[in-house]
């Protein structure tokens, strides 16, 4: 099993961040050899300089954090990102679609962000915030997302109501069956819950940069952090 840096997906992503304290932020991640450090778009060119030359991708957010943009300025906005070189993408699903059942139209909202990470060979992530959801919305948008060509499911942007859930995850694990990654996101601030997501099976885990060092290092500590 990796070491569980390996698994890390470090977001820095409070609004309210000043340079210097990105700067920081993205300064501990490399040196705890976070898997990524996942960020605003305002930050893409800051964060591919730190990381240059580490093992630290660099994954921006798309539609976030309530997907509630029109598909096509999702569209733009992958376009934009690929355009400068990001390793990784984040998108926010229409959460509002899912509970209406507009199936229909939140697997197109995915499938065309997806058209454009693939031919680019940029793994997508698709973030439903299943706090919002139920069992059977879960099941359902884990389908949509291998139909519409995503890579990853994960559960939530730390930002809207409680982040991941044993149950929610396991959900997805098993709907899944290996068709498409697992990240588990929001208020895993230990190593004892990072470590339980890992046995699980889940591929990657989105965690607030705050809590990194906890995570890797076991400390008992918990971060006061919002993600």
């Amino acid at each position: 099993m990796p070491d569980i840096s390996r698994y890390l997906d470090a977001a820095i992503l409070k609004a309210e961040l000043t340079e210097a304290e990105v700067i920081e932020a993205l300064d501990t991640c490399i040196q705890l050899n976070a898997f990524s450090v996942c960020v605003r778009p305002c930050d893409i060119e800051l964060a591919q300089r730190r990381c240059q030359g580490t093992d630290t991708a660099v994954c921006v957010v798309l539609g976030f954090p309530h997907g509630v943009q029109l598909p096509e300025s999702k569209v733009d906005e992958a376009r934009r990102y690929i355009g400068r070189g990001v390793d990784e993408i984040d998108m926010v699903a229409n959460y509002g679609w899912i509970k209406s059942g507009k199936w229909d139209a939140v697997e197109a909202d995915v499938a065309g962000v997806a058209l454009l990470t693939r031919a680019a060979g940029v793994p997508m992530k698709v973030i439903f915030e299943t706090a919002h959801l139920n069992s059977d919305q879960i099941k359902q948008m884990v389908e949509v997302c291998i139909r519409a060509g995503a890579d990853f499911v994960k559960t939530s942007t730390g930002f809207n109501g409680e982040g991941a859930q044993i149950e929610d995850v396991q959900t997805m694990l098993d709907t899944a069956a290996g068709r498409i990654k697992v990240k588990p996101s929001g208020g895993i601030r230990d190593r004892a819950d990072a470590q339980r997501f890992v046995h699980m099976g889940v591929h990657r885990l989105g965690v607030g940069w705050t809590s990194c060092q906890a995570i890797c290092e076991g400390s008992a500590a918990e971060s006061a952090s919002g993600y």
